[in-house]
């Protein structure tokens, strides 16, 4: 089943926020530091303690998360919020994924891909929304 849930993008500040809102909220806080990556390679270390990956569940309520990590685009109010599509399915989560790719910006794009918490993958639609996928953690 597909689901729709908000992401929000911090400047460094992820781990913080993100347990703020847990003692607000309460529930499961999950936090993947980019150390804890294959892609912490592609970065310098005074970025590993940056979060790649951060979820809030308790109920009805979750929040995703992430610490900015584009190596060019840089954070401005306004590209700071994104759409979170998740699925259990990854050929559901693919099928929506190829939709959305149709005129994106193939700069920011990112295939979907496994990573520690699942299937990942990335994108900013032809309208400028960005939009961020993960699946059930199985092989594309």
């Amino acid at each position: 089943m597909l689901k729709l849930t908000p992401f929000l993008l911090f400047d460094g500040q992820c781990a913080e926020a993100m347990r703020f809102y847990h003692s607000c909220f309460g529930g499961d806080l999950t936090l993947v530091p980019l150390s804890e990556t294959p892609m912490a390679a592609q970065f310098p270390p005074e970025h590993h303690n940056k979060i790649t990956n951060a979820r809030l569940i308790n109920g009805a309520v979750e929040l995703t998360a992430t610490d900015w990590l584009h190596p060019t685009r840089k954070p401005v109010q306004g590209n700071m919020a994104a759409l979170y599509v998740t699925a259990d399915r990854y050929e559901e989560l693919s099928s929506v994924f190829e939709r959305l790719r149709d005129g994106a910006d193939a700069a920011l794009l990112v295939e979907l891909h496994a990573m520690p918490f699942g299937i990942y993958g990335r994108m900013t639609d032809r309208y400028g929304v960005e939009w961020f996928f993960r699946g059930a953690n199985v092989n594309p």
